[in-house]
Formats: C-alpha cells, sequence, structure tokens
C-alpha cells in the first residue's frame, strides 16, 4: 500500500462503510443494499441563498435480491473495489480504464458486467453521491481539457511551474486539481477571465492581455470540464479573485456561464465544490451588438432550438432578475446570436485592447 494523505484515508474509510453495510445486512439474514440519492431533475432544487443547484433528499435503495436492481449493485461494488484498490495503490486512471478494469464475464454465463461505458460512467456517479466523494478523490479522471494562463506559479505533483512562462500553448489543466495535486504559490493575480473557446483564449494570450491586466485567464474548450470548474472554484475560494466569464451571445453560452455560477443539474451534488455564486457574465451582451456597433452581417440567425432553450432559460430560477430576463428577451426578439469572433470585424485584437479593458472599467457585467 501507498503512503497515503489525510483525503486518500478518508475515502477509502468512506468505501469501507459502504462495504460494511452490506455486509452486516448479509449477516443478519436481511436483503443487502445500497442507499443512492436520486439524480434527477425531479430530485433537484435551486437553493437561493446559496445561489446553488443543490441535490434533494430523495433516495432509492438498489437491493441485491432484486431482479431489476441486482445488476446494478453488483457494478456498484465493482466499481467501488477497484476505486479503493486505486487510492490504496497511490495511482489514478481514466473512467475509460476503469471500464476496462471492471468489464468481464460473469462466470459460465454470457453476460458481461459491462457492455459500454456508458453504464460504468453512471455507476461512478453514483458511488461519488453514495460516500460523499469527488471522482478525482476516487482517483479517477477523464480527458484532460482547458487552458490557463497568467501570472501565478503553482505545484503539479510536486513539480514547480510558472504559469507566466507556458509560450503559446498554455497549462494543460489536469482533470485532478485538488489540493493534495495542485499547489497554489505565489501571484499577482487580481482576477480569473474564464473564456469558452480556445481560439478566443489563444487571442488573449497572444495579445499578453494577462501581463498587461494581472489576471489568468482560462478556457474550458466550451463547456467547462470538472477539472477547470473545480480550479477556477478554489482560485476564487481560497485565493479571493472575482471570476468573469466571457462567452458567445447565444443560449448556450449563457447556459455555460450559469453552470460555471450555480452548478447543473447532472452533477448538482457537487455544486458546492464547483459552482461560483459570485461570478460575473461579462459579455459577450445581447446589446454589445448595438454599443460596439457590430454590423447586421456577422450575426447568425438562430434555429428553432436556439429560441426553445432561450425561452426555457427565462423560466430558470436563476434567471429570474430583470437585468437576465432584458437579456435574454433581446435576444429571442432580435432572433440572432453573435460569436465572439464577431468582435474581430472591428479590429483582430479588438476584443483584448478595447472591448474588454472598456467593460471592466465601467463595471458592465450581469451577476
Amino acid at each position: 500500500m501507498a503512503r497515503l494523505n489525510a483525503v486518500d484515508k478518508k475515502t477509502i474509510a468512506k468505501i469501507e462503510k459502504l462495504a460494511e453495510s452490506v455486509l452486516k445486512a448479509t449477516k443478519t439474514g436481511k436483503n443487502p443494499f445500497v442507499e443512492i440519492p436520486i439524480r434527477s431533475l425531479a430530485n433537484v432544487r435551486f437553493n437561493e441563498k446559496k445561489r446553488l443547484i443543490e441535490l434533494g433528499s430523495q433516495r432509492q435503495k438498489r437491493f441485491f435480491f432484486n431482479v431489476s436492481m441486482a445488476k446494478k449493485f453488483m457494478q456498484t461494488f465493482l466499481v467501488s473495489e477497484a476505486c479503493q484498490e486505486l487510492v490504496e495503490s497511490g495511482k489514478t486512471t481514466s473512467i475509460r480504464d476503469l471500464y476496462y478494469m471492471t468489464k468481464h464475464t460473469v462466470g459460465d454465463t454470457k453476460q458481461n458486467t459491462f457492455e459500454e461505458q456508458d453504464e460504468s460512467d453512471p455507476i461512478i456517479e453514483d458511488l461519488e453521491v453514495s460516500v460523499d466523494a469527488l471522482r478525482e478523490e476516487l482517483h479517477l479522471f477523464a480527458s484532460r481539457k482547458g487552458t490557463m494562463v497568467g501570472p501565478i506559479t503553482i505545484r503539479d505533483s510536486g513539480d514547480t511551474i510558472d504559469l507566466r512562462r507556458m509560450g503559446s500553448g498554455g497549462w494543460g489543466v489536469p482533470s485532478i486539481v485538488e489540493e493534495n495535486v495542485i499547489e497554489f504559490g505565489k501571484h499577482e493575480a487580481k482576477y480569473v477571465l474564464l473564456v469558452e473557446k480556445d481560439a478566443v483564449w489563444s487571442r488573449f494570450n497572444e495579445d499578453k492581455f494577462w501581463k498587461r491586466q494581472n489576471c489568468i485567464i482560462v478556457h474550458g474548450g466550451g463547456q467547462p470540464p470538472r477539472g477547470v470548474r473545480r480550479l477556477v472554484r478554489r482560485l476564487n475560494a481560497e485565493l479571493k479573485l472575482p471570476v468573469y466569464v466571457l462567452v458567445d451571445n447565444d443560449p448556450w453560452g449563457f447556459y455555460i456561464y450559469s453552470v460555471v455560477k450555480q452548478g447543473s443539474i447532472n452533477l448538482a451534488y457537487e455544486s458546492m465544490r464547483m459552482a461560483v455564486p459570485d461570478a460575473r457574465f461579462i459579455g459577450l451582451s445581447s446589446f454589445d451588438k448595438l454599443t460596439y456597433k457590430l454590423p447586421s452581417n456577422v450575426s447568425i440567425k438562430m434555429d428553432d432550438g436556439d429560441v426553445s432553450r432561450a425561452k426555457q432559460m427565462l423560466a430558470y430560477p436563476w434567471f429570474q432578475a430583470k437585468q437576465w430576463q432584458q437579456e435574454i428577451q433581446e435576444m429571442v426578439k432580435s432572433g440572432v446570436k453573435y460569436e465572439l469572433e464577431a468582435l474581430s470585424r472591428r479590429g483582430i485584437s479588438f476584443i483584448t485592447e478595447e472591448y474588454l479593458p472598456k467593460k471592466l472599467r465601467e463595471r458592465d457585467w450581469l451577476e
């Protein structure tokens, strides 16, 4: 067994407690079960005081001696056993690897423990909520996605990395960014700028916006993955850095902002550890087309899916503020949307030299 840190010891204890509850039921002649919080829309609520999407209190019992539940019961303990072995050995693996690690044929049957990864991924999420541990604390990671640059030094698994000297590519944000892996060192950053797209991030990096503004710039390649969201949350909570979100002016960009700020319905059980309730939406606003004189030929017509999504968002509890209602209604009324790249019509560096500095200077953002 590898030398374990406090987090690893706590994670193992949680997994063992889950197994002990089943063993105890078996010894007393009862039908063993695992109790799992229900992860569905019906069991999700918006906590207005905390400004977070949270998982409700509804739970489901998964029994061993039940034809419809037995397979998932078995899968849950296959995954928990594999995770415990990973933690104890001090190793990590991808969620894809875990699928193959736990896939085998059951006895003399032709039945496999898992047929596709689509079966194992939800079991990992079930285990997370059952033992109250992040997937990353179970030593599992997804594909790396996201890049960061700025005036900060970090320690990544013991190696010191200066994010001021990352060239054109930046530092690739790993999936596991917990305190025992990523430590924050000296920094001069005043805020964090989360950009939706890699291409737009590259413009900010090439123009050394982070150096002029003393800020950390990160992108998540569209919807930010868990590693990026968790890291941004840590930068905000631990270093007290304000977070600004810059996305396309379309319903999907607005949704990206809401996930960063309030959390997501799918990962409602992790909102406290991933969301940034104070995150500010700094663009691209539905009213920026007038303020910054964007020509109509750089707009994109909204399709039926866009309009339907925007109208759904009007009913979301976290978009009920007057300014947000006006923002979304203006988009629907105009019937068009804009990508961040549309600002390049005003000049290739317009977004870094004029647009965002003006937004920040005039405090032109939504919360």
